[in-house]
């Protein structure tokens, strides 16, 4: 109980405040138009069924808009980032799967439980961190899985000289894409027939793999502390330039990776959704300003057999660099492995 007067820290926990077993729970999230709008009008996401209401009820048979599926890994990310307050950076997302769809109206409720610790060596300049491993599920309204995933972030020490003795290996976290959980999430109930009549231009079967595309429009990155908030999103280095390593903002991960989506949909229009991740590494810091452009592969097509109505896996690797006031040459800041549906 609070005593009268007391002064309360309001913050997050430190790598050595961590205990295998640990759950939290964010607040529950309804998807609405407006964050449906405000997603689109900062990342400028193309993706038709997300924006136009009547291809998208004839092709997933719903009313409601379906959400953009980066709008929906945002969200359940950001609602897991209460234990993540002071991250430093993320080192890895496995076995992200969108189970199911989830349309505007939606409502999503994240929890998310410690499954690994592991204390790295201090750095040179003395400071220390951990690697907390987290497994996030994300529930819709009627308590079906719309995620079930995990990240790993690296937390700093309040005392880099503690001595936590955590060690794991993360071996019992899967490398490797399941592929038939992939396949399973494709939508039963969507026509894929409806999408090749309404959406002109090439669907899967005008595909070749090995193709690459280079999206020569880039981006600038501008709001990206507001997709922060829109998505629940706490961790401070996204908000506060002296909350991280860098003196400045760090640009939250999932602005990246959605301006890649949003890119992506300009080289493939008929891209209907994404429904995986096969691996997501951020191979370097975005900021502010930076300005945004993706090398688009498609690395493999695989049709989805035992459908009357045909659709196809596109595997798909985005490369993405940043143009950045005072560099020589554009810097790679993500390598995104993904996989894609089409009709």
């Amino acid at each position: 109980m609070l005593e009268a007067g007391q002064r309360v820290q309001v913050g997050g926990p430190h790598f050595e405040d961590f205990e295998i077993g640990q759950a939290f729970a964010g607040p529950a999230m309804t998807l609405t138009d407006g964050h449906a709008a405000l997603h689109q009008a900062i990342v400028g996401d193309r993706m038709r069924l997300a924006l136009d209401a009547g291809l998208g009820h004839a092709v997933t048979g719903r009313a409601e808009p379906l959400a953009h599926p980066n709008l929906v890994c945002d969200v359940s990310i950001g609602q897991s980032t209460e234990p993540t307050f002071r991250v430093r950076g993320n080192l890895f997302y496995r076995g992200l799967v969108l189970q199911r769809p989830v349309h505007v109206g939606d409502t999503l409720r994240t929890t998310t439980e410690v499954v690994g610790l592991k204390q790295n060596r201090p750095r040179p300049d003395g400071s220390a961190t951990g690697l907390v491993a987290l497994r996030i599920a994300t529930l819709d309204q009627h308590g079906e899985p719309v995620l079930d995933f995990w990240r790993c972030a690296m937390i700093p020490l309040r005392d880099p000289e503690v001595q936590t003795g955590h060690a794991d290996r993360f071996e019992s976290i899967p490398r490797e894409l399941d592929m038939d959980e992939v396949r399973a999430a494709v939508p039963r109930d969507w026509s894929f027939h409806t999408a090749r009549e309404h959406m002109p231009g090439a669907h899967a079967g005008d595909l070749r793999a090995g193709t690459a595309f280079h999206v020569e429009g880039r981006d600038s990155v501008t709001a990206a502390p507001e997709l922060a908030r829109l998505t629940l999103n706490v961790a401070k280095t996204h908000t506060d330039p002296g909350g991280g390593a860098h003196g400045s903002r760090l640009v939250y991960g999932g602005y990246t990776i959605a301006v890649a989506a949003a890119q992506a949909t300009r080289a493939l229009p008929n891209l209907l959704t994404i429904l995986a991740w096969r691996g997501c590494e951020h191979t370097g810091p975005v900021f502010e300003g930076d300005v945004l452009s993706t090398e688009l592969t498609l690395e493999a097509i695989w049709p989805v057999e035992a459908r009357e109505d045909s659709c196809a896996l596109l595997d798909l690797r985005a490369l993405v660099h940043a143009d950045r006031a005072g560099a020589d040459e554009p810097v790679q800041v993500l390598d995104w492995r993904f996989i894609g549906l089409m009709a």
